[in-house]
C-alpha cells in the first residue's frame, strides 16, 4: 500500500491558520474559511483528498460537510465518473 502524496499541503492558503476557522462550533459560519479556500492553489488536491478519505468533518477544498455529502451523492448514481 503507497502512501499519499500530500506534498500540496506545503503550498496550501490555510498552512498556519486558525483550526477554528475550518471546524466552527455547530451552527458556525464556514464562510471566512470558503474565502481563504477560494484562492489557494491546491483546493483541487485538498477537495479530492477528502472525498477520498471521506472527510466528514470541517471546510476542506473550499466545500462544507453539507457540499461534501451533495457531490459524494451525486456521483452515487454515475458509479462515481463525472
Amino acid at each position: 500500500m503507497s502512501t499519499p502524496d500530500r506534498r500540496w499541503h506545503e503550498a496550501a492558503r490555510c498552512r498556519g491558520a486558525d483550526p477554528g476557522l475550518f471546524f466552527p462550533a455547530q451552527g458556525g459560519s464556514v464562510r471566512a474559511a470558503k474565502r481563504l479556500c477560494a484562492a489557494c492553489p491546491v483546493r483541487r488536491d485538498c477537495l479530492a483528498e477528502a472525498l477520498g478519505s471521506g472527510e466528514a468533518y470541517g471546510v476542506w477544498g473550499g466545500t462544507s460537510e453539507q457540499d461534501r455529502r451533495a457531490l459524494r451523492g451525486a456521483g452515487a448514481g454515475t458509479g462515481g465518473r463525472r
